[in-house]
């Protein structure tokens, strides 16, 4: 966890400096991206909020989301991603929406991902066609804690990237496609 921090620290001062915010919403990271977000002093101004969602309860609870809504999707996909990232956004009332979905281990998920996998979605402000992006992260272990740190710095990462790809350009994010 202390090597998200820094990281997290330098994402708050670029959201604070550009008057944004990001939600989140996480799975195998088990909540260690909201709580990168939420270690640094003045987290308020710019985390909105997120959940770990990580069972059908909190799909539909947090989510607002139901199997209708996944029409062509499954779990662990950058396009699931993308669509968790599109709904925390909205649902926190965010600028940007961040996701992580994956395996951490030590085994595999059900879908028939290996231990290690992870699929990340960000969502920017601005036009939706250019400012969503995902990504896929595999490991190669099933180091479990191990594996849900590198996820959380991957999904960090992915938005610091952004941040800076917007540069000087507030309210608008990379197009950088899916």
């Amino acid at each position: 966890m202390q090597s998200l921090i820094p990281l997290a620290e330098q994402i708050g001062a670029r959201l604070k400096a550009r008057g944004e915010t990001v939600g989140v919403s996480e799975s195998s990271a088990g909540g260690l991206i909201s709580a990168a977000l939420l270690a640094p002093a003045g987290a308020s101004a710019w985390y909105r909020g997120g959940g770990v969602i990580y069972a059908a309860p909190a799909f539909r609870g947090l989510m607002h989301l139901e199997r209708s809504d996944m029409e062509g999707l499954r779990s662990a996909t950058e396009p699931y991603a993308r669509l968790m990232a599109r709904t925390i956004r909205q649902r926190v009332r965010a600028d940007w929406g961040l996701s992580e979905t994956g395996a951490a281990g030590p085994n595999g998920n059900a879908y028939g991902d290996a231990a290690g996998h992870c699929c990340i979605g960000l969502v920017g402000p601005g036009d939706p066609e250019a400012c969503e992006h995902s990504l896929t992260l595999e490991t190669g272990h099933g180091d479990r804690a191990a594996n849900m740190v590198c996820f959380a710095e991957a999904a960090l990462t992915c938005l610091y990237d952004a941040l800076e790809s917007a540069a000087g350009h507030p309210g608008t994010a990379p197009a950088r496609g899916p």
